[in-house]
């Protein structure tokens, strides 16, 4: 996810806590982090989907959760193929 301005009152030490957990909720997660990317904040949560539509369910229920803490400007879900990754729907 590419983020924008955090809400007000939003604690940025928040957001990949947060944006993980609410993955956690619903799979298991392998991985976050946080980075920069083109100058901007990017959050990657990688977790665990049987298909395409428990991954995209998922990965609503953390843009959700992020949204309550920063805009999301960008959010795209990949899927793993071997050693690539496609956009979900490919």
């Amino acid at each position: 996810m590419a983020l924008g301005l955090m809400h007000a009152g939003a604690d940025p030490a928040d957001v990949l806590p947060a944006a993980s957990a609410a993955a956690r909720e619903h799979t298991a997660v392998e991985a976050a982090d946080i980075g920069i990317v083109r100058g901007a904040p990017r959050v990657t949560v990688r977790f665990e989907a049987g298909d395409d539509a428990s991954a995209a369910g998922v990965a609503r229920a953390v843009v959700d959760r992020t949204e309550e803490l920063v805009e999301v400007e960008v959010a795209r879900v990949t899927r793993r193929w071997g050693s690539r990754w496609s956009p979900l729907g490919r």
